[in-house]
């Protein structure tokens, strides 16, 4: 069931330690979109707080290039959230503290990635079965960092293991300031849909605040979210996919019952090719191209044509090309406008 209107009341502010997020809809963390270009964009139209990509707690020990390109942040932004993830509590810890002195509003530790490497190296939703290894991290991040730290978990492991309450109880007697729960279990990864209702479990196993995450592809879906989980906010993640503008379209609906329409065509070309050039200027040239490619096809998608667009931009290495072609994509609808 989806609502025809906004839950009452809808949503609040919630604190963080000593930060208050007015409309808490969040930016999910997503490794290769919620990149600082990506995360400018969503910011301009609007969103609670954002988070960074995940960053490996050893990567930005090491400040490798990749971890210091995922950390940066641009002042529109703040207060923002900075994700590691890691297997060891000094690397944690560590990478905690050199976080907070680059500026990190916020701490948050991935307990929730399915992804099979970093299951694999005994991180981010494999911690969900080592609870005592998982509270050495939690406890080493808080100690470690004056600011609040924030966790993200998903249900359990397993559907014979939904532990989401009990790590949410730990996290919370550690210091923990917020916890999010993806409503789905490590082994389901993304398939199947989220179970929006388990979240309440979390919800009323603690006192500080839950953010309900998985599957909220529209500001009816927030809703509907919240209705059933309790949650204080949502974190809002796949669905922000070329729709940078979502989570401003949410936080209206659920501040104030109003619909916000989705740009016009000739505003969204604008947006792509501000976002292209963007992506260009922080990652150089040949990789700003290669990352960019899935965003143009989240833009485009459903756009007559957009398949066979998708398919030849793809090829294309020259950016000036690119955006040619893209000039040439959206110049029917632009002219239409323009008329």
């Amino acid at each position: 069931m989806r609502s025809d209107v906004p839950i009452t009341p809808a949503i609040g502010p919630i604190q963080i330690g000593a930060i208050v997020i007015d409309t808490p809809v969040i930016l999910a963390p997503m490794t290769g979109v919620t990149d600082l270009p990506f995360r400018k964009i969503v910011r301009r139209y609007g969103s609670g707080l954002n988070v960074t990509e995940m960053i490996a707690s050893q990567a930005a020990i090491r400040e490798t290039r990749q971890s210091i390109q995922k950390a940066a942040w641009d002042p529109v932004e703040e207060p923002v959230s900075m994700q590691l993830v890691g297997c060891t509590a000094r690397e944690m810890g560590e990478a905690a503290r050199l976080s907070e002195d680059r500026g990190a509003a916020i701490i948050d530790i991935n307990m929730g990635c399915p992804v099979r490497k970093i299951v694999n190296g005994d991180a981010g939703s494999a911690l969900m079965r080592d609870l005592p290894l998982a509270t050495a991290l939690i406890a080493a991040t808080v100690k470690a960092v004056s600011v609040p730290v924030t966790l993200k978990m998903r249900m359990g492991w397993d559907h014979d293991s939904l532990n989401a309450p009990e790590l949410a109880r730990i996290a919370e007697d550690l210091g923990v300031r917020l916890v999010t729960v993806h409503g789905r279990t490590r082994c389901q990864l993304y398939k199947g849909t989220a179970d929006w209702g388990f979240i309440r479990r979390v919800k009323d196993a603690v006192s500080i605040p839950v953010i309900a995450n998985g599957d909220i592809l529209t500001p009816d879906d927030a809703a509907e979210a919240l209705r059933q989980s309790g949650a204080d906010g949502v974190m809002i993640g796949r669905g922000a996919y070329g729709r940078p503008w979502l989570l401003g379209q949410t936080m209206r609906w659920l501040t104030h019952g109003e619909r916000r329409d989705d740009p016009s065509l000739d505003e969204q070309y604008a947006v792509i090719v501000e976002h292209y050039r963007m992506m260009l200027d922080h990652y150089g040239t040949e990789t700003g191209i290669n990352m960019a490619r899935k965003h143009l096809g989240w833009y485009t998608k459903g756009l007559p044509g957009s398949a066979e667009f998708r398919n030849s931009v793809n090829q294309i290495a020259d950016p000036q090309r690119v955006l040619a072609m893209l000039d040439d994509f959206y110049a029917p609808w632009r002219s239409r406008a323009a008329a």
